[in-house]
């Protein structure tokens, strides 16, 4: 599950599907990368029933502490039980889509054109580890979780009426199995031992015995929905191209698109969910509008004009500086700054491991030493940005200090395999640079780094190896608001005597120089030196993690650095197996020490607002839940509103 945005915090449009993307709930449609999310303590643990050492439920959640809704809650916490349906809010993407198809291996699909696929179970936005019953009436498992047996709703339907039956989960499982992503097809092989109809309305998950037990039902309740029948009767293949999404059993579907230019979803009016408690107050609008743009200046122009109505503000010189048109001095535009109480989302410049020339670790050491985050944040990011530091920031799993007695006992016995430094020193900070744009303290460190590193100055000032080869870099980007962040950057490391230079292309270059097709040199296909990219790890991180470190993720979308390590393997194993928020905890701090000595990133910046900016006809509850945004999910449209923005000529 993956975040890049617009501005500062880059945005990409393809929208990604796999198990550990969905099993962190689909989190914040801001981004236009993820699905919607969909009162006080439970007082009810779930209900034993049938045998002794089964558990019957209407929910799960990690670590087998009651959930937070009971079985007869009414509506979610956050959310407007009340809030009206109607209206249409519209949101900007920029690049080009060309398949609807969100699980195509090919191609770039058409923003949120997941939205009509639901999975079996669903979390929500204030709280941490719980998955709730959606599409299932009912979960049962053992508590050793060696399997589990979903109960589906009689009511739920897809969008075609017919109704979801265990057969479709089945077909789901294996369809997923055989064309799913490669990162998809590793999590249910690693996991899943068989699947079984026991009952038109009843599906049974067999496990692994050696996978994980605390992430087995979570991963079988994120699997999404399919139907069956759709895909017998279309012939349509999973992984393919295609503008035809399909059907799901989701509250929207697609309405109509103009490839490169927009996309309309309409709200399904016979939603077979809509009264179901964790919708109450959700699924608000009767359209959800995308306009594609050319880029990022275009996208604001655009919202300027009233060509959308929404816009999640990522670049803070725009959110400084460009907000003074006359909507928002007339009040038709509000601007506001709202809670996000999410985990930093590991935004970085990543280094391709690929290329020999950043296999010494001294050398990636001595290019992040010349990024300089304070200059580029006081002249760039008008103080808005705090700097990042390792891959848990902003939660208690984040590595400090010195290793604690608890992490050393998993870190000693890899001490063979460790970075130097990580059993006895503090876990690395990103540098601290002065206020001028060329901090000369860290170029000295740069520079006897990579002096040790056998890259020697020549009569030209420009770096070389023993071989003679220059020390080039290329910064490979797709977002032109970039620009100014890279160049200074490319400035710092030519006084450091690196040929570095700033290569833009559009998405889909961007798309094919840093994903595998599927050859046999990475080398080749990785066709990038650094560029941008994002580590989303969650509270409570598992599997997934090898997706983006793991040597199994090597050949995945999201190991775009090609990091194998094989301490890092075996801490992911740890992560995956903790039984306890406790054990959790030291092991992803054990991970986060290695992951930062191994220096494959220069860390980038977060901030712990959303800045928004929309036309005065959307309202939200008071109270915002700390883990989304929501305004495609339980934000609602006011009519009154809207007519006298159109009054005013405000709208279109």
């Amino acid at each position: 599950m993956v975040q890049r945005m617009p501005g500062e915090l880059r945005m990409e449009t393809h929208l990604r599907a796999e198990v550990a993307v969905r099993a962190r709930v689909r989190r914040e449609m801001a981004t236009l990368l993820g699905l919607p999310l969909l009162i006080g303590l439970s007082m009810l643990w779930p209900v034993f029933a049938q045998a002794q050492d089964t558990i019957v439920s209407h929910s799960i959640t990690t670590f087998g502490e009651p959930s937070k809704y009971p079985a007869d809650f009414t509506h979610l916490a956050y959310v407007n039980p009340d809030a009206p349906k109607g209206g249409e809010i519209s949101v900007a993407t920029f690049g080009t889509f060309d398949t609807m198809n969100p699980y195509s291996q090919k191609g770039r699909a058409g923003a949120l054109s997941n939205i009509a696929y639901e999975d079996m179970m669903t979390g929500t936005a204030d709280e941490i580890g719980a998955l709730y019953c959606l599409i299932c009436e009912t979960l049962e498992y053992p508590p050793t979780k060696e399997w589990a047996i979903f109960t589906i709703r009689p009511e739920a339907r897809f969008s075609d009426g017919t109704p979801i039956t265990a057969d479709d989960i089945l077909f789901t499982y294996e369809i997923f199995l055989k064309e799913g992503l490669i990162s998809f097809r590793t999590v249910l092989a690693q996991f899943v031992e068989k699947v079984e109809v026991l009952a038109p309305d009843k599906v049974k998950y067999t496990f692994k015995t050696d996978s994980t037990p605390r992430e087995r039902v979570q991963m079988a309740g994120s699997m999404p929905v399919m139907s069956k029948a759709w895909f017998e009767t279309s012939g349509a293949k999973l992984d393919e191209s295609r503008f035809d999404p399909g059907i799901g059993s989701g509250p929207y579907m697609l309405d109509r698109y103009d490839v490169n230019q927009r996309i309309i979803y309409k709200r399904n009016p016979d939603y077979w969910g809509k009264d179901l408690p964790i919708n109450k107050g959700r699924n608000n609008y009767d359209t959800i509008r995308v306009e594609y743009f050319g880029d990022p200046t275009a996208a604001l122009e655009g919202f300027k004009s009233g060509a959308y109505t929404f816009r999640n503000e990522n670049s803070a010189k725009n959110w400084a500086t460009a907000y003074d048109f006359p909507a928002v001095t007339s009040g038709h535009v509000k601007k506001a700054e709202l809670l996000n109480g999410n985990i930093a989302n590991g935004q970085a410049f990543a280094f391709n491991l690929r290329r020999e020339k950043f296999r010494d670790a001294r050398v990636r050491e001595a290019i992040g030493l010349m990024f300089n985050f304070e200059w580029s944040n006081e002249t760039l990011f008008y103080g808005l940005y705090a700097r990042i530091n390792g891959f848990f920031e902003n939660s208690e799993l984040a590595a400090t200090g010195l290793p604690s007695d608890a992490e050393l006992t998993l870190l000693e016995p890899l001490k063979d395999k460790l970075p130097p430094g990580v059993l006895d020193q503090e876990p690395p900070l990103a540098p601290v640079s002065g206020k001028s744009q060329l901090d000369r303290a860290n170029l000295r460190k740069a520079s006897a780094l990579l002096d040790e590193a056998g890259w020697a100055t020549g009569d030209d000032g420009m770096r070389r190896n023993a071989r003679g080869e220059t020390l080039r870099i290329e910064f490979l980007e797709d977002d032109p608001a970039f620009d100014r962040v890279v160049n200074p950057f490319v400035e710092n490391l030519r006084a450091l005597g690196v040929d570095a230079r700033l290569t833009r292309v559009d998405p889909a270059q961007m798309e094919a120089r840093t994903r595998s097709s599927g050859g046999t040199n990475p080398e080749e296909e990785y066709d990038f030196d650094i560029t941008t990219t994002q580590f989303p790890t969650g509270y409570e991180p598992g599997s997934g993690l090898k997706q983006y470190f793991g040597t199994e993720g090597l050949t995945d979308v999201f190991n775009i650095q090609g990091l194998s390590d094989p301490a890092v393997d075996a801490l992911i194993v740890k992560v995956a197996e903790a039984n306890t928020k406790e054990d959790l905890h030291t092991a992803a701090k054990a991970l986060d020490r290695v992951l930062r000595a191994i220096r494959f990133w220069v860390p980038q910046w977060y901030k712990d607002t959303h800045t928004v900016a929309y036309f005065d006809m959307y309202e939200h509850p008071e109270q915002l839940p700390p883990y989304a945004l929501g305004e495609l999910d339980f934000w609602w449209y006011n009519a009154e509103k809207a007519e006298a923005l159109k009054a005013a000529g405000a709208l279109r």
